[in-house]
C-alpha cells in the first residue's frame, strides 16, 4: 500500500479560490496590483488557434523593471521581490515551504505564483514539495500551472515560483493546444504529433487531487520519467541543479515538458504560456511580424528540433 511522505498543508479546502478573489480586490484598491492592460487577437496556425495578447501599456512594468536594476546597480545585490513578499499580494499559506500571491504585474485575471518561503534557485529542479504545494492548489480550482525553468525559458526572476492561472484561458477555449492533446502517444517517445519540436507528455489522474501528498510523489516519478525520455539527467539529491531550460505545463489531466534553446526570437519572448498556445508581444509592428512568421515556426525556433 502507498504510503505518502509526510505533509502538513496550511491552506484548508475551499478557501483558495475565495480568498483570490478577495485579496485582488484589496490588491487593486491599494495599487500593489498592477494589471498590464492588453487587447487581445487570435491567430490560427497548425490546427490550433493561437491566442495572442497585445500589449498597450507597458509603463508600470518597464518602471519597475528599471528601478529593480537600479537598485542592483547601486546595492550590488541581486533583488527579491519574494524576500519579503508584499503583504497586499498574500493570498494563502499553502504548506510549510509554499506560500500562494498574486502575480503583482499580470496579464490575465487571477494569475497566482506558488513561491518557496526560503530561497531557492529557478534553475533547480523541481521537488515533492513543489508538486505538493501545486496539487494543493489545483485541487480547488481547474487550471494551468506551468514553470519557466531558467532565464533561457522565461523566467523573470531567480527566486522559485510556480505559477496558476485559472480556466479557460478565453471564453472560446479552456487551452488553445487542448485540440492536439487527444492524439498524444502515452508510451515512449511520449509526444503530442502536432507540436513539431522537442517535448514530452504524459497523462495526470484528476483523481490524485483529493490527496495532494500522494500527488506529489506520482507526479515527481513522472516528471523525472519525461526528462530520461528526452535523455536529461533527471533530479537527485546530488544534482539540485537542471540539466537545461525547459518550459512545464500541467494540469489535473497531463503534463509536458520542452527543452529550451532561447528565450526569444525575432525580439519575441516566449514563456510556458507560449507553448499552452497563448502568445504575448509588445507592439502591433511586433503582432504584424508574428502573423508573418507564424507562431508554430515561433515555437520551434525557441525550443529544439524533433529528432
Amino acid at each position: 500500500m502507498f504510503e505518502p511522505p509526510q505533509l502538513t498543508l496550511l491552506t484548508h479546502p475551499g478557501i483558495l479560490w475565495e480568498r483570490a478573489i478577495a485579496q485582488t480586490r484589496s490588491a487593486i484598491a491599494s495599487g500593489a496590483l498592477r494589471s498590464v492592460p492588453t487587447e487581445r487577437g487570435f491567430i490560427h496556425d497548425e490546427g490550433v488557434q493561437f491566442l495572442v495578447r497585445v500589449l498597450t501599456n507597458l509603463i508600470r512594468k518597464d518602471a519597475a523593471t528599471q528601478a529593480q536594476i537600479t537598485a542592483e546597480t547601486t546595492t550590488g545585490k541581486s533583488f527579491n521581490p519574494f524576500l519579503p513578499y508584499e503583504d497586499d499580494l498574500f493570498v494563502v499559506d499553502v504548506s510549510p515551504t509554499h506560500v500562494c500571491l498574486l502575480n503583482k504585474f499580470n496579464v490575465a485575471d487571477h494569475h497566482l505564483l506558488v513561491i518557496t518561503r526560503a530561497f531557492e534557485e529557478q534553475e533547480s529542479w523541481l521537488t515533492f514539495n513543489d508538486f505538493a504545494a501545486l496539487w494543493a492548489c489545483l485541487a480547488e480550482f481547474d487550471g494551468l500551472a506551468f514553470y519557466n525553468g531558467g532565464k533561457t525559458a522565461g523566467a523573470s526572476q531567480r527566486h522559485k515560483h510556480l505559477q496558476l492561472v485559472p480556466f479557460p484561458l478565453v471564453p472560446e477555449s479552456r487551452l488553445p493546444i487542448a485540440c492536439l492533446l487527444s492524439s498524444a502517444t502515452l508510451t515512449p517517445p511520449n509526444n503530442v504529433p502536432g507540436l513539431p519540436f522537442l517535448h514530452a507528455f504524459a497523462p495526470l489522474d484528476p483523481s490524485w487531487a483529493r490527496s495532494p501528498a500522494k500527488a506529489a510523489d506520482l507526479t515527481l516519478s513522472c516528471y523525472n520519467r519525461l526528462f530520461q525520455s528526452l535523455g536529461w539527467q533527471p533530479s537527485t539529491g546530488n544534482t539540485p541543479m537542471q540539466s537545461g531550460a525547459y518550459n512545464l505545463l500541467m494540469t489535473r489531466d497531463w503534463m509536458l515538458v520542452v527543452p529550451r534553446s532561447r528565450e526569444s526570437t525575432h525580439n519575441i519572448s516566449v514563456n510556458s504560456l507560449g507553448f499552452a498556445g497563448a502568445l504575448l508581444v509588445r507592439s502591433e509592428a511586433e503582432l504584424n511580424l508574428l502573423t508573418k512568421i507564424r507562431p508554430m515556426n515561433l515555437l520551434r525556433q525557441v525550443a529544439f528540433p524533433l529528432s
